[in-house]
């Protein structure tokens, strides 16, 4: 798994805990989960999808790179929603 082991997670989710807090720490994850399984989904398509017999290399990596930044732009988008609902929380 990368060359990550047990001690370096827990430094990384501590880490995250201090930056984020605990309650948007959740949220994050779930944000990363989704983009994570989407980035599954999309590679596992495009691998069982042949190309077509005039489609470049070139043009495969940009329909990869296009469906990438689509996922991640969910991303940032589930995260900003977290903070604003922890924001609104702690106006409360």
């Amino acid at each position: 798994m990368f060359g990550i082991g047990v001690p370096e997670l827990l430094i990384i989710l501590v880490i995250g805990l201090i930056v984020f807090g605990p309650g948007k720490l959740p949220e994050i994850g779930r944000g990363l989960g989704k983009t994570i399984r989407e980035f599954r989904k999309v590679s596992s398509g495009i691998m069982e999808d042949e190309p077509a017999a005039g489609t470049s290399k070139q043009e495969v990596t940009n329909k990869v790179t296009e469906s990438i930044e689509d996922k991640s732009s969910i991303t940032v988008d589930s995260v900003r929603t977290a903070e604003t609902l922890s924001d609104d929380e702690k106006k409360e």
